[in-house]
C-alpha cells in the first residue's frame, strides 16, 4: 500500500510538473509574439506593451498566477529529481546514461536552474523597474517608452551574450520537457506524434527567436 501511495503520489507530482511546464509555453509564446513586434515596428511594440501594462486584468489577475506557475514548475522539478536520486539503487552510479538518454533529458534539474536564474535577471531588469515606475513613483503613462527600454537592455555585449546562452539552454529544456509533459498527463493518441513534432519545432523557433531578438537590437542600437 505504501509503495502505491508512493507511486501515485509521483504520477501526480509528474503530472501537474506537466501541466505547469505547458502553461508556461503558452505564456512563452505570447511574449514572443510581443517581443518580435520589436523589431518590425516601435509603433506597434508600444501599443501592445502600453495595453499590457496598464491592462487590471493582465497586471492584478495574469500576471499573478504567472509568478505562482513559474514558482510551482521549477519547485516541483527540484522535488521530483530529489525523489528520482533517492529511487535510485546504488548499482545506477556505474549506469552509462549518456549511451541511453540525450543531454537534454539528463540535465533537466541544470538547464532548468540556469532558466530560473536568467528569470530572476528578467525580473530585476523589467518587472521590478515597470512596478517602481507606475506604482512607487506614480510616473505618468508613456505609450512610446517600452521599444527604447526594451533597445537599451542588448546594448551591454555581455548581458546579450548571457540572454542568448540562456535561451539556447531554454530550447534543448523545451525539447526534452515538452514530449514529458505530455507523457506525465497521459496524452496518447493519434495526435501524439503530430503534437511531439510540434514541441520539437517550438522548442527550436521560439527560443532562437528570442535569441534573433536580442542580437537584432544589440547590433542596431
Amino acid at each position: 500500500m505504501a509503495k502505491s501511495g508512493l507511486l501515485k503520489s509521483s504520477i501526480a507530482k509528474k503530472a501537474a510538473m506537466g501541466l505547469s511546464g505547458l502553461f508556461l509555453m503558452l505564456f512563452l509564446a505570447q511574449h514572443f509574439f510581443i517581443n518580435m513586434m520589436s523589431v518590425f515596428s516601435s509603433d506597434v511594440f508600444n501599443s501592445i506593451s502600453h495595453f499590457m501594462g496598464l491592462n487590471p486584468l493582465v497586471q492584478f489577475v495574469i500576471q499573478p498566477i504567472l509568478i505562482v506557475g513559474v514558482v510551482f514548475h521549477f519547485i516541483m522539478g527540484f522535488v521530483l529529481d530529489i525523489q528520482n536520486k533517492k529511487a535510485r539503487p546504488v548499482g545506477y552510479a556505474s549506469f552509462n546514461g549518456a549511451a541511453n538518454a540525450s543531454w537534454a533529458s539528463r540535465n533537466m534539474i541544470i538547464s532548468g536552474s540556469v532558466i530560473l536564474a536568467f528569470l530572476a535577471l528578467h525580473f530585476y531588469d523589467f518587472w521590478f523597474p515597470e512596478m517602481i515606475y507606475k506604482y512607487v513613483e506614480f510616473n505618468p503613462a508613456d505609450e512610446t517608452r517600452y521599444a527604447h527600454e526594451l533597445a537599451e537592455k542588448f546594448v551591454d555585449p555581455v548581458r546579450t551574450a548571457l540572454y542568448c546562452l540562456s535561451f539556447i539552454l531554454l530550447s534543448l529544456h523545451l525539447r526534452h520537457g515538452f514530449s514529458s509533459s505530455f507523457q506525465s498527463v497521459g496524452a496518447n493518441n493519434k495526435y501524439t506524434k503530430g503534437m511531439r513534432n510540434f514541441g520539437l519545432w517550438f522548442s527550436v523557433v521560439v527560443p532562437l527567436g528570442f535569441v534573433f531578438i536580442a542580437l537584432f537590437h544589440h547590433f542596431n542600437h
